[in-house]
């Protein structure tokens, strides 16, 4: 579960990036966090995995807060970046190893887990090879199964779509349905909105760090009727 309430981040004293934001990600939830470029969505996600410190407000992951009980609070998440270019010397399997090592991952547990998402991702064949001789796609999957190889219950995922072939693409979007419908919470940023509108519980948008939208894509749809996400999503946003 993801709890923000009320959380701002300011830089430089002059840009607001989050204002005043609220959400509840709730068990069983997949929610999309969509909005323009700039308005706010790496910023949140980069707080709500603490790599980022809020100005005001609170963070919890599964009722820990996210300053005050960092440990508990991100052995919870599986987190994917905006950039999948890191580690690049290590070898696959190398990274693999370093994340399990991380989260304390058993051996054996690891082994089964790294063997199931290598082989949904087609991975098998490169985890010999350093990640730095990877396409961006290839990159991109090694970072969404280092994500998961510990076996989160929250997904907070910042544009995990981005890079990857259909295929791959589909695996994730199953994997993120059998997640959330196994209980637990996936919070994600996508500029593909038909994806949203097809996978997603709930919509956040979000212009210029403040909400202008949060519920069902019914609830939404209600407010604009006979007429698809992407056409609300530009109404929404073009009047700010």
């Amino acid at each position: 579960m993801i709890q923000i309430q009320n959380i701002t981040k300011t830089y430089n004293n002059t840009i607001r990036a989050v204002d005043n934001l609220n959400l509840t990600v709730n068990n069983g939830e997949i929610v999309g966090f969509i909005g323009p470029n700039g308005a706010g969505k790496t910023t949140t996600l980069k707080m709500l995995t603490g790599i980022l410190r809020p100005d005001s407000g609170t963070i919890h992951i599964n009722d820990y807060d996210i300053q005050k009980d960092a440990l508990k609070a991100k052995q919870a998440i599986g987190y994917i970046a905006d950039s999948p270019d890191m580690f690049l010397r290590l070898k696959g399997m190398e990274f693999l190893n370093l994340i399990s090592d991380i989260y304390k991952v058993p051996t054996d547990v690891r082994r089964e887990r790294i063997s199931t998402l290598a082989a949904r991702f087609e991975l098998e064949e490169v985890l010999d090879k350093p990640m730095q001789g990877y396409s961006h796609g290839m990159r991109q999957k090694m970072m969404v199964a280092a994500a998961l190889v510990h076996n989160p219950s929250v997904w907070i995922l910042d544009e995990p779509l981005t890079g990857l072939d259909p295929k791959s693409a589909f695996a994730l979007k199953n994997m993120m349905r059998e997640h959330a419908d196994a209980g637990n919470s996936v919070l994600f940023s996508t500029h593909v909105l038909e994806v949203a509108e097809k996978l997603c519980d709930k919509i956040l948008i979000i212009h210029h760090g403040k909400t202008l939208f949060y519920g069902t894509l019914e609830e939404l749809k209600a407010k604009y009727p006979d007429k698809d996400l992407e056409i609300i999503f530009l109404e929404m946003t073009a009047h700010e």
